[in-house]
């Protein structure tokens, strides 16, 4: 009823699933992820508890193939299907005989791919060239792994949700939570796009790419990006523009107000501030001052 992807980057020990099925938010019962410790994917009619049991497992050692092999001696789970990643990519699989068909698993070097119910026998080794063939981030390997068995087929019954979940290969600290994705799309017609829309609007918010969150971001803070697009490009005027349409919404004018000491707010005001290009009348006849970022009247909306 679900395919899915689980592989470690050997550049910089991260640790990824990526997963789409057929349920409603798949995310919520197939992959689980322990920075440090490892990934594991509970497929098909596996009980819900053995993910953490796997996880523990991995923590306290064991090798994910010893760990697949204890699961697979468990006769309540004729229906199972597992796979497990620890934190040196060391990978094993199993698909127990009672798996809906088609089913299967295939593993490669610091990776596996697992479905069941699914459309053909295509869809797996898919799933496994669109990985090896792909390069980039880890998420961006797995979602190109998860497109790929789409294409061929994917879940047999059609598709509802996905979900892609990264950890880093060490432990948590108090400045690091270890989570480097965590996106999920719980009920959709086209899940395997959409999860891929997500991961590019987190990959916008990470790399402060404000060109395109002035486009993609939610409706009410999309000025603020433009703002902050117009400031990278120098772009006074549209820096002006995108302000005004700022003040102009309940709140905005109090929030720029209080954020005057947040470093890009100050690059807001750095740019009305500084000189403008020789013969350029335009910002001395506006009266561009740097405390416009807050608005006439302190930031108190007027």
């Amino acid at each position: 009823m679900t395919f899915s992807v689980l592989a470690r980057d050997p550049r910089t020990g991260d640790l990824g699933i990526a997963v789409a099925s057929c349920i409603l938010a798949v995310g919520r019962v197939v992959p689980a992820a322990r920075p440090g410790v490892g990934v594991v994917a509970v497929q098909a009619r596996s009980p819900r508890g053995l993910r953490g049991v796997l996880l523990e497992g991995l923590a306290a050692g064991t090798a994910p193939a010893d760990l697949v092999r204890r699961a697979a001696h468990a006769a309540e789970d004729a229906d199972r299907q597992i796979a497990v990643l620890d934190v040196a990519g060391g990978v094993a699989a199993d698909t127990a005989p009672g798996s809906f068909p088609v089913s299967g698993h295939r593993v490669g070097p610091g990776f596996s791919v697992q479905g069941n119910m699914l459309a053909s026998d295509a869809v797996l080794p898919a799933m496994a060239e669109g990985f090896a063939g792909s390069d980039g981030a880890l998420a961006d390997r797995l979602l190109a792994a998860l497109a790929a068995g789409e294409a061929a087929g994917g879940d047999l019954r059609g598709r509802q949700s996905a979900a892609l979940l990264v950890v880093g290969g060490t432990p948590v600290s108090p400045e690091d939570d270890g989570v480097r994705t965590d996106l999920r799309v719980d009920d959709s017609g086209d899940p395997v796009a959409q999860l891929r829309v997500l991961r590019n609007l987190q990959r916008a918010y990470d790399e402060r790419d404000y060109e395109t969150l002035a486009v993609f971001a939610p409706e009410g803070a999309r000025d603020l990006y433009a703002a902050l697009a117009a400031s990278q490009r120098g772009d006074r005027a549209g820096l002006r523009r995108a302000l005004t349409a700022m003040r102009e919404r309940p709140g905005w004018a109090a929030w720029l107000a209080g954020m005057a000491g947040d470093p890009r707010v100050a690059a807001l005001s750095r740019v009305l501030a500084g000189p403008f290009p020789e013969g350029d009348h335009r910002g001395r006849q506006a009266g561009v001052r740097a405390d416009d970022v807050a608005g006439e009247h302190g930031g108190d909306g007027g």
